[in-house]
């Protein structure tokens, strides 16, 4: 297993926990992002920059995964991709997309998306907050253990 994170959108509270974790569990963690970051120095810690442009870095990410690897993003078309591709993924936010959501999860972000074509204002995603972060921690060390206790 490797964890393959959409670095551009992901919020840096949630980078630390990512940071923490790989070197704890000795997991490969790479972040995929269009602009240069600054990540620790670490053999289990990688960073790829990709070319500017549209869905570059989800491409990336998507050609790199393989099944059973983790991504961690809040792209519900990235995010459908990498189920496809029988991988696991974990929104910012701590949730847990799967085969059994993700189609509802398309639908309702094609939805908004025509609504904001439109013209309608349909605000966007509240301040991530401390539930909102300790539900990806949770999630992240159940998903963790159970690879950890696989291997």
């Amino acid at each position: 297993m490797k964890i393959l994170v959409d670095a551009d959108a992901c919020p840096v509270v949630i980078k630390d926990i990512l940071f923490r974790a790989a070197e704890r569990t000795k997991i490969q963690l790479t972040l995929v992002a269009n602009q240069v970051l600054s990540v620790p120095s670490s053999r289990h810690i990688k960073f790829i920059k990709v070319a500017t442009g549209f869905d570059v870095a989800d491409n990336e990410i998507v050609r790199k995964l393989s099944a059973g690897d983790l991504v961690i993003t809040s792209d519900i078309p990235l995010a459908a991709k990498a189920i496809e591709k029988g991988g696991c993924v974990l929104s910012p936010r701590g949730e847990l997309y799967s085969k059994d959501n993700i189609r509802a999860r398309l639908s309702t972000r094609d939805f908004m998306e025509s609504l904001r074509s439109s013209g309608v204002d349909t605000g966007g995603l509240p301040v991530l907050n401390q539930s909102d972060r300790q539900a990806f921690a949770n999630h992240l060390d159940k998903l963790l253990s159970k690879y950890t206790r696989n291997e």
